[in-house]
């Protein structure tokens, strides 16, 4: 009861200091501009640890250029310049301008940038729904709207029946769309709503001369505003989202992204990015997509009770652990008696129970350095060796399948053994298992090419085990929940391709090579990729 108290005072006086500071800020200082009738942009007005968006009264000078609504958002009426002041219960905030260009000007729809990612938004191309194989109803779009040329092949299957150019708001796609005809998923667009305009008039362009090309921008990245927040339970985050575009240019994609929150028994976040925090404390992340993009916000949530006598930090990995737990207001576990830390250091680091002389000999030993000293003895002690050896074994497929291959499996164990025994950089036990070549009795490391077989099963096992990324949902599609292509699998597994095996002396197995140019093709596009890193192009 104490302590629920205890941070339900704190928490009044953190709200009452942040008021009476009276720092009203947005998430960004720069003049808006808004170019075209159908644009607009997300304000967030912050203070201290709270978002008072929604909570604010703006006023705009001259009225008539822009409106904004109660949950912050600007849209266009007319060309000029406008003044936007915020202003929270007695405090002011400092002012921002808006410029308004071109109203007059007929905006197309473009159907990559605009028309694709609203139906990702309200799920239509997900898996489980239009997007999966097949499609469902008899229609289908591309998963997560990673292909959108087959998207536009698909809005013509059936002979064009889902669109209506001459009457839109008649298309089938928009009446089960917005529910006035039955539709499984439900109504997913409103008649006054944005999206819905939008699509109204991209199908009105479809038959005029004012169809844009189909050489749209491309996504470079996206930001998120704010990109982090320590905050208080049950706050709410409006977030602000920008595409920077492959033209140079720049646009508000709020209300064209998607959001995810990776748990909601914490924080929910609904069309509009609007967080809304439970009561839980912790750390929060919602991912923020569009198109291939991702980025994500993270909201933390502290305890709120006091962090004193935080122990000095011995390494690198104590730094973030002690650093992130005063950001989270958790003190820090009290340090276990002798006996307990002498017997979990042995079991983690040599696989063991401490003997009954090792036991005796750290009891009785009074240096401040006995703990330190017992760690480094036993790195150097030939069970830690033994322990890890079986484990990276493990990790690297190392298995007999047959009685012939055990002299080859042994071989292999024993260099895994003799290399974490020396102490051997990272790096090079890397290096030295991916570029073996000859045969196992000669080279060990050529064993993790007969146990992982393939060029893709290579790539994916060699991304998990030291890249710490999982492609294998690249390899059909556009990952859905990762920045990595179909080029960045095909052309990472291309360093794969140039391996060659052929027979070698009687007894010793195959003898592995490099014969091959590296090349991977690509089945959507049909095209050959060469070695690339993910997410770095072609080297």
């Amino acid at each position: 009861m104490f302590s629920g108290i205890r941070l339900l005072s704190l928490l009044l006086l953190t709200l009452g200091a942040a008021y009476s500071q009276g720092s009203l800020s947005w998430s960004e200082d720069a003049p808006v501009t808004l170019v075209g009738p159908h644009v607009g942009h997300q304000l967030v007005l912050l203070n201290n640890r709270e978002d008072l968006t929604r909570s604010a009264t703006y006023a705009c000078i001259p009225e008539g250029i822009i409106e904004i609504d109660s949950s912050g958002y600007i849209r266009p009426l007319k060309n000029g310049t406008a003044t936007i002041t915020a202003m929270v219960g007695e405090t002011r905030g400092q002012e921002r301008q808006v410029i308004v260009e071109q109203q007059g000007s007929t905006a197309p729809v473009g159907f990559v940038n605009e028309i694709v990612p609203l139906f990702t938004r309200h799920g239509c191309n997900g898996g489980s729904c239009h997007g999966k194989v097949g499609g469902q109803n008899s229609f289908r779009l591309s998963l997560m709207g990673f292909e959108p040329e087959k998207d536009r092949a698909y809005l013509r299957e059936g002979r064009g029946r889902r669109i209506f150019r001459a009457a839109p708001k008649h298309s089938l796609l928009v009446l089960k769309g917005s529910g006035q005809l039955p539709h499984k998923g439900g109504s997913r667009l409103t008649p006054k709503g944005d999206d819905y305009q939008t699509l109204i008039r991209w199908i009105g362009q479809l038959g005029s001369k004012a169809t844009p090309s189909d050489e749209e921008p491309g996504v470079d990245r996206i930001v998120v505003m704010p990109s982090e927040r320590i905050t208080l339970p049950e706050a709410s985050q409006q977030l602000r989202v920008t595409a920077h575009m492959s033209d140079g240019s720049s646009r508000d994609i709020t209300r064209a992204a998607v959001y995810e929150s990776n748990d909601e028994s914490m924080a929910e976040v609904d069309l509009l990015g609007l967080v809304k925090l439970k009561s839980k404390s912790g750390t929060a992340s919602v991912m923020v997509r569009f198109r291939e993009e991702m980025t994500v916000f993270r909201a933390t949530v502290p305890l709120g009770a006091p962090v004193e006598n935080i122990p000095e930090p011995k390494n690198l990995i104590d730094t973030h652990i002690f650093a992130k737990l005063q950001t989270l207001g958790l003190p820090p576990s009290e340090p276990c008696d002798d006996g307990t830390f002498l017997r979990r250091v042995t079991v983690d680091i040599a696989g063991r129970l401490p003997s009954l002389e090792e036991t005796r000999a750290f009891l009785s030993n009074d240096s401040p350095a006995k703990r330190s000293q017992l760690i480094d003895k036993l790195l150097e002690g030939s069970s830690y060796a033994d322990f890890f050896a079986g484990k990276w074994a493990s990790i690297l497929r190392n298995q007999r399948r047959n009685d012939r291959n055990r002299p080859d499996t042994y071989a292999f164990h024993e260099w895994i053994r003799q290399s974490i025994q020396a102490n051997k950089p990272y790096d090079q036990f890397v290096h030295e298992i991916l570029t073996a070549t000859g045969t196992i009795r000669d080279n060990p490391p050529v064993a993790w090419y007969r146990n992982v077989n393939g060029d893709k099963e290579r790539m994916q096992d060699m991304g998990q085990v030291f890249l710490g990324i999982r492609l294998q949902c690249a390899q059909c599609h556009h990952h859905p929940y990762e920045t990595w292509s179909q080029d960045d699998y095909y052309g990472l597994a291309a360093f794969f391709t140039t391996l060659e095996s052929k027979p070698a002396r009687p007894g010793e197995g195959a003898f592995v090579h490099r014969s091959k140019t590296a090349l991977a093709k690509n089945p959507s596009s049909e095209q050959d990729i060469g070695p690339a890193l993910p997410g770095r192009g072609t080297l």
